[in-house]
């Protein structure tokens, strides 16, 4: 999501970012940032001098909240003195590019933080008894593995690693089947299905959003 109230600008980005082969969109304030971010995104492009809310006091807002802490973020602005980076840096930015910027450096970046915050690692994501392990595409329910096919493992693995976000069946369609592979939004609701039936007490966690999606929730009660 690129957040920037100049809008040719965003207009630009946005162009050479899908011509790249991502999704992305735009909004222009970073009250309108807050209010989205329910989607789930895996990248922010964010400008700091906007009206209202600054996006250094957007970064500390994510930065504080669990549900987008980990959101990776690219300061794209016109701030470009040292105590400027500096700061852009502290609230937790992933790269600081100063205007005015190439597009192919933007995107270049943009591949690289994603490439970093996207690689699997040796650490399991863990949830009370289920965790799952990036590396060797494992799952298991307090210490034994569970039989998931590479469908029903990679929406636990979407769900699980972004907990509290709500996903669109389309997002998670963009997300976990090949782009070659014709499939439609009820596949997803199939496959959810078939992974609650694996997941026994954690069942309940993926919980279905009417007109929204799916989201992998704590357990109540």
């Amino acid at each position: 999501m690129v957040v920037d109230d100049e809008r040719d600008l965003c207009d630009i980005l946005l162009f050479n970012l899908r011509a790249a082969g991502y999704q992305a969109e735009a909004v222009y304030s970073a009250e309108e940032a807050i209010e989205t971010m329910h989607q789930g995104y895996d990248l922010l492009l964010l400008d700091v001098m906007m009206p209202g809310m600054s996006g250094f006091e957007l970064a500390r807002r994510l930065k504080e909240d669990e549900k987008t802490r980990h959101t990776p973020i690219i300061f794209l602005t016109a701030k470009d003195t040292e105590d400027d980076t500096l700061q852009g840096f502290s609230l937790g930015a992933d790269d600081y590019v100063t205007k005015p910027f190439s597009v192919r450096e933007v995107t270049a970046r943009v591949k690289a933080v994603l490439s970093r915050s996207q690689s699997p690692t040796d650490e399991p994501t863990i949830y009370e008894g289920l965790a799952i392990n990036a590396a060797n595409k494992t799952a298991c329910i307090d210490g034994r593995p569970i039989a998931l096919t590479r469908t029903e493992y990679e929406l636990l693995y979407v769900l699980l690693t972004h907990r509290g976000q709500v996903f669109s069946r389309q997002q998670l369609l963009e997300r976990v089947w090949p782009q070659d592979v014709i499939v439609t939004e009820r596949t997803v609701d199939v496959n959810i299905a078939r992974l609650r039936k694996k997941l026994n007490r954690y069942a309940v966690c993926l919980v279905s959003r009417t007109g929204f999606g799916y989201s992998f929730e704590e357990a109540r009660g």
